[in-house]
């Protein structure tokens, strides 16, 4: 039980890499807090959850609101005494454009989405990670923008590498605080931001060549990097922008 005693958030919890990492902390003992804006989808969750003895809420809600960043710290320390842990995941493609065609409203909803949504998410779970003697902050960053740049992903990209200038101030800010702050950077996942390819199972095996390990990553593999920075395995890592993407970042075909 390595989150046991551990009260946790995870935004975009409703599927793909949050819905996974959602499980596995509370498989781990965390109690979870569920975020993301589908109702339906996280009471699914949570009664999966349930089933499992397993101790979630689901705080449906738009992570690009200060008030809902809020009242999911608020849920943490009324219900469950505290918060230790917060998994900012929740994200958006935007559409595949190149800059000179791309509206300012796209642009806007990636970079809020992506990166404001995470400065709210930390603005409110420092201090009561902070009330609790520390804690383990963790953001959803990407290859893109880190160690590849792709067409039409500008405002992906920007959002994305953003997040980890983040995390490294954020980490020496409250490092003092005892509160860890890293960055997990998946590669190619089957989630349902990635897109269905079964109908297309050509374009998945392109992707896939992109990967050392030819193949895409299952959300729960994500899941578990996400729980190694989460726990105290990770004691003495923090300002890490840690790849989990099957060796994307090292192949050029």
């Amino acid at each position: 039980m390595r989150l046991g005693g551990k009260v946790a958030i995870v935004t975009g919890a409703s599927s793909g890499i949050g819905a996974a990492t959602s499980k596995l902390f509370a498989a781990e003992g965390a109690r979870v807090i569920l975020a993301a804006r589908r109702a339906v989808a996280l009471d699914a969750i949570v009664e999966q959850l349930d089933a499992l003895a397993g101790e979630a809420i689901a705080v449906p809600g738009d992570v690009i609101d200060e008030a809902y960043a809020r009242r999911l710290v608020d849920v943490a320390v009324s219900e469950f005494g505290g918060l230790d842990i917060a998994f900012n995941n929740a994200g958006a493609l935007g559409p595949r454009t190149e800059l000179p065609a791309m509206a300012l409203a796209d642009w806007n909803q990636v970079i809020q989405t992506n990166l404001t949504a995470a400065f709210l998410g930390a603005k409110h779970q420092i201090p009561a990670m902070r009330a609790r003697g520390g804690g383990s902050l963790l953001f959803t960053s990407s290859f893109v923008g880190h160690t590849i740049g792709l067409p039409g992903m500008g405002a992906y990209a920007a959002s994305k590498a953003g997040l980890i200038g983040l995390v490294q101030c954020l980490a020496v800010e409250h490092g003092a605080d005892a509160i860890r702050v890293n960055a997990v950077l998946p590669g190619g996942t089957r989630t349902p931001m990635a897109g269905d390819f079964s109908a297309h199972p050509e374009l998945e095996d392109v992707i896939a060549s992109f990967h050392a390990l030819k193949r895409l990553a299952e959300p729960e593999e994500i899941a578990r990097a996400a729980l190694f920075l989460a726990s105290d395995e990770s004691s003495f890592v923090t300002g890490s922008a840690m790849l989990a993407d099957g060796g994307n970042s090292i192949t050029k075909v």
